[in-house]
């Protein structure tokens, strides 16, 4: 296990390139299932949810080729609805698409109850009526979720919550079944449209998609393809924000500007420079903050993921600001961390009260998931001393090489194999 050292003060200078997006990328492998032929997936993270994903198709029976870091082929011919009850299943939250996909392919699937970051309840109960609606049996089993079908027919289904994740599964499912499919009070994602760029290219007929009604017209059978996945929002609002809080002149590269709209205009409204061309911004930020409050909404509101590295820099600005999180009130671990970094911030219910101008401090910190991750390394670069981060497996999810990112951006921060002792202290924790 390694940690994460960081030398506080340094100001980031230079360019930065944003990777593809982590929250597509999860989704898109498991609907290369839905394929009769290759698919091939280009501008993936190089990160372990894609690796672990990979893992998991080959273990269903799935040819999986990796020309380079960013592309792969998946030959799904031989695949089989294999149970997949534990392992590599419960270290992502995300293996919950094999449900919708493999249920599309197979009439059929057997899937652990997934892992990944907690962040407090978030029950799968939206993906499970989208199923039952579609015509599937939905049981709980000793710990995994079996699906059986019949056959799946199409249905109209009304999403009682906003949910990315139940949008993306019944659509996986729905793609195959026969006749019409209608989800309302659908999310609204890019990463929904992406994924639905890819089922369209594979031959499948989806109308309505970045809306909150999405028709699906079920097709017989889906070919491969080749699909480019776009820019990771979420990382580039990540550099935005330490771009804001540490920066001296940042230029972020590959990015779609609309995705992350809610973030410039806080950041704007924060004093923050801000200049749009093409797909790179220019990120110069304010030698004085002002304070703002933010709450988070779907899409396209203020993203629940971008709350935690927001936090931090809101302990750099004038006054008092408030930050609630209403997708995820208990999104708040890294709060207690950045106590321990001399920051003040009171928690009410799923609000964080922040007071700014606070000089944060080197401290021995751990990431409890990936976003707080991410805030934490924020952190670092605006406190004094060094930082020490533990829980790098967590940013290692959902950023690709940030280690070398921020190198080449000025920051000092390198990693080191941590003692068995601190392993110990850090399981104990």
């Amino acid at each position: 296990m390694q940690k994460m050292l960081i030398e506080g003060g340094h100001l980031l200078n230079g360019q930065v390139r944003i990777s593809g997006a982590k929250n597509s990328a999860v989704a898109l492998l498991p609907a290369a299932i839905l394929a009769d032929s290759d698919v091939t997936i280009e501008g993936l993270p190089e990160i372990s949810d894609a690796s672990t994903l990979g893992d998991l198709l080959e273990e269903i029976g799935g040819s999986v080729s990796w020309q380079d870091s960013q592309t792969v082929t998946i030959n799904p011919e031989d695949m089989i609805p294999m149970p997949l009850p534990n392992g590599k299943v419960q270290k992502l939250r995300a293996s919950y698409y094999f449900m919708g996909a493999m249920l599309g392919k197979f009439n059929k699937a057997v899937i652990g109850l997934p892992g990944g970051c907690y962040l407090g309840p978030r029950p799968i109960d939206q993906h499970i009526k989208g199923f039952e609606a579609l015509g599937a049996e939905v049981t709980n089993e000793q710990g995994a979720i079996y699906l059986r079908a019949e056959e799946l027919r199409g249905a109209r289904i009304y999403m009682d919550v906003v949910s990315v994740g139940a949008t993306i599964n019944i659509m996986l499912a729905a793609v195959k079944a026969k006749g019409k499919t209608t989800i309302e009070n659908a999310a609204k994602e890019p990463e929904i449209i992406d994924v639905a760029t890819l089922l369209t290219n594979m031959g499948a007929k989806i109308k309505g998609v970045g809306t909150d009604v999405i028709r699906i017209e079920g097709v017989p059978e889906l070919h491969g393809c080749t699909h480019t996945i776009i820019p990771d929002r979420i990382e580039a609002g990540t550099y935005a924000i330490a771009a804001a809080a540490q920066g001296k002149e940042v230029i972020i590269d590959n990015v779609i500007s609309l995705h992350i709209e809610s973030l410039l205009a806080k950041l704007r409204e924060m004093g923050v420079s801000i200049e749009e061309k093409d797909e790179q911004l220019r990120i110069i930020p304010s030698r004085q903050l002002k304070s703002v409050d933010v709450k988070t909404l779907v899409y396209p509101g203020f993203p629940t993921d971008l709350q935690q590295p927001f936090t931090t820099l809101l302990t750099k600005a004038a006054d008092t600001g408030v930050i609630t999180d209403t997708i995820y009130a208990a999104r708040l671990k890294h709060i207690d961390e950045l106590r321990r970094m001399n920051a003040t911030i009171k928690v009410e219910g799923g609000s964080a009260i922040v007071s700014g101008s606070t000089q944060l401090e080197g401290a021995k910190v751990k990431a409890s998931d990936l976003r707080a991750g991410a805030s934490l390394i924020i952190a670092g670069l605006m406190a004094e001393g060094i930082t020490e981060i533990t829980g790098l497996e967590h940013i290692d999810r959902g950023y690709e090489k940030i280690t070398e990112k921020l190198l080449d951006l000025g920051a000092n921060v390198w990693r080191e194999e941590m003692t068995d002792q601190e392993i110990v202290q850090f399981q104990n924790s």
